[in-house]
């Protein structure tokens, strides 16, 4: 416990709170005040045991709002953060944000990407682009200079340049998709599409995906049901076809696949400062595929809890011929929630799932489709509160939490704790006389912060051969 208050390890708040008895005063474990010395030290279980031994709260890191379910602090960043996405055009720059915050510049940063993995910049550019999408599609015959201006861009020339870079087509490409189901998306230079062909064959038996030489197809569910994603690869860009639908759901399955809004070259930038540039030889510009739905994400993370990675795929198999949707081509449509949540766990047995396996994916299954559990809602607040959320899901540990964060929602700053990958890629990169253990594996990774979940990319990749 004294380790994880050293390491002010926010995933402990609430776990333990630690009294110093030198000051009178007990924190959270994640409590940014100077660390005290161990012999100074008691731990408590809750905040009224170490108010009965005489202590009283800290003023810095509140730990009787938090023990509460209060969380002032977070509850400023989200309401600054709220502001930002909702009227981007009030902020004219990341120093507006700073002053709007009411907190000093460094602790700003500190918190928004403790809360939030970002920064003030890309927070704001990411607010941007996002009201700007609204609007081309809410208003077709709007010019797109006004649309750049309206929402804070100080030009159309570097609104065209950073819509393209995260989403891979123009402005105007993109407002043609809500008419359209074909549409090509830009690849980076030094894309290493060998990298995503493998990440998309890895179950070669797949029901529901197949990548055939440059063609790729999957079945999908948007917003109207099922339909087929085709998607033919190259080096420089990746045309797309939706069977039925929207062209900018496709869009966003399209980016989320190919991670073309995670900043790879920047985790590149820091590995070589690092001295760690093997880590990223080869492949600088390597993403992270993204789940087709954070419900896939949610079933994987379950299904693939502590059982090895071909049986984990014979799982979810079983599970989705048992419970989804043929569609066509010889594919199934993943299952949606409502269609798992109707199963008994006892039918799941048959097809080799654990009794205690099969409780977790058909109860978490029963809290989305009942309304207890909204996925959706989980895409626009804050990383603390994501991962407050899904550790209270029985079933999910911190593995599975930030496997999810990670795979299913993009959080750039994630570790899946206690991962083989992840260790076995850091033995060898780090040349360590042992594999490390959660905490060495937690010291580690934190070199890496922001960018974890690109880092762990990486590291699962150490010790694969090179894909061609």
């Amino acid at each position: 416990m004294f380790a994880r208050v050293l390491e002010s390890d926010a995933a402990c708040n609430g776990r333990f709170f630690t009294g110093v008895l030198t000051t009178g005063i007990y924190c959270l474990p994640a409590c940014k005040a100077r660390k005290p010395k161990p012999e100074n030290v008691r731990f408590f279980p809750t905040c009224e045991a170490a108010r009965e031994a005489g202590l009283r709260a800290c003023k810095k890191c509140h730990p009787d709002d938090f023990a509460r379910g209060a969380d002032p602090v977070l509850a400023d960043i989200e309401m600054l953060v709220g502001e930002v996405r909702t009227a981007p055009q009030n902020f004219t720059d990341a120093r507006a944000i700073v002053r709007r915050s009411g907190f000093g510049t460094t602790r700003l940063f500190e918190l928004l990407r403790l809360h939030y993995h970002t920064t003030p910049a890309d927070l704001l550019l990411r607010a941007r682009l996002t009201t700007a999408k609204s609007i081309l599609i809410a208003s077709p015959a709007k010019s797109l200079a006004p649309v750049a201006l309206e929402v804070g861009f100080e030009s159309l020339s570097v609104f065209h340049e950073q819509f393209r870079r995260l989403n891979g087509l123009t402005p105007a490409a993109y407002r043609a998709l809500s008419s359209a189901r074909t549409f090509t998306v830009a690849l980076p230079d030094g894309y290493p599409l060998p990298y995503l062909r493998r990440a998309l064959n890895r179950d070669i038996h797949s029901v529901t995906e197949r990548l055939q030489g440059d063609r790729y197809t999957s079945a999908v569910r948007l917003s109207h049901g099922p339909a087929l994603l085709r998607l033919d690869l190259t080096p420089t860009a990746i045309d797309a076809e939706i069977s039925s639908g929207s062209g900018l759901e496709a869009h966003a399955l399209v980016i989320a696949l190919v991670g073309l809004d995670q900043d790879a070259a920047a985790f590149a930038r820091l590995a070589k400062k690092l001295g760690l540039a093997r880590l990223v030889a080869g492949r600088p510009e390597l993403r992270i595929a993204q789940t087709p739905s954070i419900y896939d994400g949610l079933l994987w993370a379950i299904i693939g809890q502590q059982i090895n990675f071909p049986f984990a795929c014979l799982l979810k198999r079983r599970l989705i011929e048992r419970a989804g949707e043929k569609i066509g081509d010889g594919l199934i449509a993943p299952p949606t929630p409502a269609a798992v949540a109707a199963l008994d766990p006892a039918d799941l047995l048959p097809l080799q799932f654990s009794r205690q396996k099969a409780d977790y994916v058909v109860a978490t299954s029963r809290l989305i489709a009942e309304g207890r559990l909204d996925l959706d809602a989980l895409r626009t607040i804050s990383a603390t509160r994501v991962e407050r959320t899904l550790l209270a899901i029985r079933g999910l540990g911190p593995w599975s939490v930030n496997y999810i964060m990670m795979r299913a929602l993009g959080f750039p700053d994630c570790v899946p704790l206690g991962d083989t990958g992840v260790t076995s890629g850091l033995l060898a990169a780090l040349q360590l006389d042992e594999r490390p253990d959660i905490d060495a594996t937690r010291r580690l990774m934190a070199m890496f912060a922001p960018y974890r979940s690109l880092a762990t990319a990486h590291l699962w990749q150490f010790n694969q051969p090179i894909p061609t």
